[in-house]
């Protein structure tokens, strides 16, 4: 079953639970993909719905910050809600070791030196962890591995 498959039977299983909830955030995710498929006239393969689950995500973490750092609470409770169900969505993340050990074969493999070659070793870094682990992480791996 692909990830948009599971997506939907887990929306009608919420309809069924009278979840309105997480109802309303697997609505959000399918509206987003839905948008993505018609502005782009492509059908999404699990790849790029992870890549649409990512970017809602960082959207939520974003909100946390923001709500509480204007002392609503009450909507931070809400976003943090929303991003629990979309973390279900993602697969399982690569540790800190597995992102560095990563990176520093694919700087090994382009026999990139120096922060320079940071776009091209990040663009190939991007195709190849995408959806396994956190950008920002990946991010600092690629700089260390660069500048050692």
């Amino acid at each position: 079953m692909s990830l948009k498959d599971q997506i939907t039977e887990d929306m009608k299983t919420a309809m069924r639970a009278k979840d309105s909830e997480r109802l309303g955030t697997i609505r959000l995710l399918l509206a987003a993909m839905k948008q993505r498929e018609v502005d782009e006239r492509i059908t999404l393969d699990d790849a790029a719905v992870v890549a649409i689950v990512d970017k809602l995500i960082k959207q939520r973490k974003d909100s946390i910050t923001a709500f509480e750092g204007a002392g609503r609470q009450d909507l931070a409770d809400k976003e943090k809600a929303e991003l629990a169900v979309l973390q279900a969505y993602l697969p399982a993340r690569m540790s800190a070791d597995e992102v560095a050990s990563a990176v520093q074969a694919i700087v090994a493999e382009l026999g990139a030196k120096g922060a320079g070659d940071m776009g091209k070793v990040m663009g190939v870094v991007k195709t190849r962890l995408a959806g396994k682990a956190e950008m920002g992480q990946v991010s600092a791996a690629v700089k260390a591995a660069l500048a050692g």
